[in-house]
């Protein structure tokens, strides 16, 4: 069973995964919230056009982990997976 402080991290990366999707949305894609792994990466499934766009690494690593740390210091790293 996920701690309380695990529960609060996990909201709070959902929460900031809110904040980025409308950026993303803009351009025709979106993002989900998958997991927050005990090591705190959090992973995420790019959608839309941001699933197949040559520069979604680059948009995950220099936008979206950086917003999220900004916001969540003990977030180590955002991760996509594929569904």
């Amino acid at each position: 069973m996920a701690s309380s402080t695990n529960i609060e991290l996990i909201t709070k990366a959902q929460n900031a995964i809110e904040q980025i999707r409308p950026y993303l949305q803009a351009d025709g894609g979106d993002i989900r919230f998958v997991e927050l792994t005990d090591e705190n990466i959090l992973n995420v499934e790019l959608q839309g056009a941001c699933g197949s766009c040559p520069f979604s690494r680059m948009t995950l690593k220099n936008g979206v982990e950086e917003a999220v740390k900004r916001a969540l210091p003990e977030i180590t790293s955002v991760e996509a997976i594929n569904m």
